[in-house]
């Protein structure tokens, strides 16, 4: 694997990190943390760094048809989620818990995290099949400059 294509799934990684962690419990600007909201808040930040980049109309088309269809997936696997974890409270309140049942839940859950990595990584290289080589420099160097920085 190339280092570009290191930075790529590093970077998806990062995405995927917001987008899950954007559903969790608790507030977000005050208030309960809001699926559309949240949404929002990735669209601007998205919007910013095309500007930063010069993207041309149909790159922030395309960027933006990946960061909404991630977003939808990353939507549905936390509310999976929510259902497993009850799943779960339920095998340990009950007297006698399933181990199958719980192997085969945690199982699932691995491969749904498992395929949901893949779309990321899958993203990531549409996303730079649509970046000019100049562009995904820029998006290079801030990468580095923020691993460096942590």
């Amino acid at each position: 694997m190339t280092t570009k294509n290191k930075i790529l799934l590093a970077g998806s990684a990062v995405l995927a990190f917001v987008l899950l962690t954007g559903f969790r419990g608790g507030h977000f600007g005050g208030g309960p943390r809001d699926p559309e909201r949240v949404k929002q808040m990735v669209t601007w930040k998205l919007d910013d760094k095309l500007e930063d980049l010069k993207a041309t109309d149909a790159q922030k088309q395309a960027l933006h048809g990946l960061k909404d269809s991630l977003f939808e997936d990353g939507k549905r696997l936390v509310e999976e989620q929510k259902g497993a974890r009850a799943q779960m409270v339920e095998q340990w309140e009950s007297p006698n818990p399933d181990s199958r049942a719980v192997h085969a839940l945690v199982d699932a859950r691995v491969d749904a995290f498992r395929a949901f990595a893949h779309k990321l990584a899958d993203a990531a290289l549409e996303a730079h099949r649509i970046l000019t080589p100049e562009q995904r420099q820029q998006v290079t160097a801030r990468v580095r400059e923020h691993m460096n920085a942590h």
